[in-house]
């Protein structure tokens, strides 16, 4: 299994930006690919997961309405994109891979990308 993240950057106080998972190594159905972040001296935290098979996705509530995880059938994997970005998501983000349907705990994930950072700044 191989998951790689990419597309972050230093970006202003509400600007954008949008991460990539590239994954491979795997039958995708039956799996889910999930975003966490993780900022300097903070737990990793959930924030998507999108369900391959079901084409779902969920999200943590300090991120809904501003980030959106979605499917890249040609890439084999998943997109973040994230609006109106806020100091609060400044961290590294991760993708991660588990079988069944997204879950909130890190722990529940046995394959995980390298992280790309985001800085968002006034």
């Amino acid at each position: 299994v191989q998951l790689q993240a990419s597309g972050g950057g230093s970006v202003r106080i509400g600007e954008s930006l949008r991460l990539s998972c590239a994954a491979s190594g795997f039958p995708f159905d039956g799996y889910s690919i999930a975003w966490f972040r993780q900022a300097p001296g903070k737990e990793r935290e959930f924030v998507a997961g999108y369900r391959w098979g079901g084409r779902t996705a969920n999200y943590a509530d300090n991120v809904k309405g501003r980030l959106t995880v979605s499917r890249d059938s040609a890439m084999n994997g998943v997109y973040l994109q994230m609006n109106s970005l806020r100091p609060e998501d400044t961290a590294v983000y991760y993708c991660a891979l588990r079988h069944g349907a997204p879950t909130f705990s890190a722990r529940d994930y046995k394959s995980w990308g390298q992280g790309t950072l985001v800085t968002v700044s006034s």
